[in-house]
């Protein structure tokens, strides 16, 4: 169920397993997605797919100081390259490898397991069975079920593609993160902290996000929107045209669904978004196949396998014990870094990409093996001054609800 990143990757891989594939959704598969999506192009070139990058920067830079000239403000250059996915190309290639699955544009509203089947119940009147079913149709989804945890901690970005009256960044540069706090007021900087991440298209196109890591409950589109503008105010930057507006709201701290329910889940809907970066779709390519291969092989060995027992070898492949306990990290370190303030947040994040290259995109992206992964924490820890130290073992102040 589903037509978004998530879905069609799936379906491309259960396809590639000679599986034989239903897609429910609510709208059209080749319907354009609306956000842009980002990945450290060394990612995507370790599966094979950097062509799908429709942008490309070596000029890879983030700001971490309090932009009052002092030394912590310089550029901090990371040399290593950030990309865009080309979204038209990357939704073509799944498609083509989707080509003979049958889509129907339907809304689900019922989901009954029936022992050797599920049945999918929808909007129409249609009702539709599988030997599995899997909801691919994002977090908000009401199929899945998962504990309560206490508030979603959710990342909220407000950006513009567009021209402006002065380049609000370098020619060809990609800024992952610009904390300058200089254009605040002494009430807003007290409040929680936002980020600009931003980049040059070409041909005076720029694309300029304010971005908030995550807050319970979020920061409003319209307080994003406010920033924005003044922190390109403040650097004599107005925007003269909006091409395109983007929206991003999405959980960063989701619980991890309950594992031994009887619908199997991919993508926002089974918690996938790095709860540390944000980052999702590089986690789609690589656990597709491997979530793929199993269903395929726990049919080809037992096929009279019920439903329910099909898909906890699904979840089985999706949430192996190293995963969980790597998630669990990433969210405990995240409710740290929601205590901090602007300040101790900018030190944070200068620390930490003093960390060598290939622990902190390890890191950033979820490959990093479990010892490694708490190595690198380790080693952070060590390095950090001792304000980022307190916060990391205490916590500074309550999250709000």
């Amino acid at each position: 169920m589903g037509a978004g990143p998530a879905a069609l990757c799936i379906v491309a891989e259960l396809v590639e397993q000679n599986l034989a594939v239903t897609a429910i959704a609510s709208q059209a598969p080749d319907q354009p997605w609306p956000n842009t999506y980002g990945i450290w192009a060394e990612e995507l070139e370790s599966l094979g797919l950097a062509s799908l990058l429709g942008h490309r920067w070596t000029n890879t830079v983030s700001y971490f100081g309090n932009g009052l000239g002092d030394d912590d403000s310089a550029l901090v250059n990371h040399h290593f390259d950030y990309g865009l996915f080309d979204q038209d190309a990357l939704q073509k290639a799944f498609l083509e490898r989707c080509s003979e699955v049958t889509w129907r544009i339907e809304t689900a509203e019922e989901v009954r397991v029936l022992g050797a089947t599920t049945e999918v119940f929808c909007k129409s009147g249609s009702v539709y069975r599988a030997r599995v079913v899997i909801d691919a149709s994002g977090h908000r989804s009401r199929f899945i079920q998962r504990p309560y945890l206490g508030p979603v901690a959710e990342q909220a970005a407000y950006g513009v593609v567009g021209r402006f009256s002065a380049p609000p960044v370098e020619d060809a540069q990609f800024v992952l993160m610009d904390f300058r706090p200089d254009h605040l007021t002494k009430e807003e900087i007290t409040e929680p902290p936002s980020f600009l991440y931003a980049m040059d298209f070409g041909e005076g196109v720029f694309f300029v996000e304010e971005t908030s890591l995550a807050c319970a409950p979020p920061l409003s589109f319209s307080t994003l929107k406010k920033r924005l503008h003044a922190r390109l105010a403040h650097r004599g930057v107005e925007i003269k045209e909006v091409i395109h507006e983007e929206h991003c709201l999405f959980p960063m701290n989701l619980p991890l669904p309950d594992r031994t329910q009887p619908v199997l889940a991919f993508g926002g809907a089974a918690s996938m978004v790095h709860p540390a970066s944000g980052y999702m779709v590089g986690a789609l390519l690589r656990r597709a196949p491997t979530l793929a291969s199993q269903l395929a092989v726990a049919l080809s060995k037992e096929p009279a396998l019920d439903s329910a027992s099909l898909a906890r070898e699904g979840w089985k492949s999706l949430w192996t014990r190293e995963l969980i306990q790597r998630h669990r990290l990433y969210q405990f370190g995240l409710r740290r870094l929601m205590s901090f303030d602007e300040a101790r947040l900018r030190h944070f994040f200068a620390t930490f990409f003093r960390l060598p290259r290939e622990d902190w995109s390890g890191f950033l992206a979820n490959t990093l093996p479990l010892p490694r992964l708490l190595m690198v924490m380790l080693k952070l820890f060590s390095i950090s001054p001792w304000q980022v130290r307190f916060g990391m073992i205490f916590g500074v102040k309550q999250i709000k609800s």
